[in-house]
């Protein structure tokens, strides 16, 4: 199973890098996806004002997420500026 985590804003900072295509031997629950991240990364991403998408599409409940092979997963901050 193969998919690819996106990572914008301040998380592409934090990762150091902007992607990272991932492999494992089945498909990855949300726990399982944050193993695989790292203590410091994985309590970034979890934040509550943290959305993520699955191929696109934001989802309502990251805690319900499955990583299937091909799957994409975007983390997004919330946007600031001005």
């Amino acid at each position: 199973m193969k998919a690819k985590l996106v990572f914008l804003g301040r998380l592409e900072e934090q990762a150091g890098r902007g992607f990272e295509d991932i492999a494992a031997s089945a498909p990855l629950d949300w726990t399982a996806l944050l193993e695989r991240l790292g203590s410091e990364l994985a309590e970034a991403v979890s934040a509550e004002k943290v959305k993520v998408a699955l191929n696109g599409a934001l989802v309502a409940d990251k805690r319900g997420i499955v990583v299937n092979d091909g799957d994409e997963i975007a983390f997004l901050p919330p946007v600031s500026g001005g």
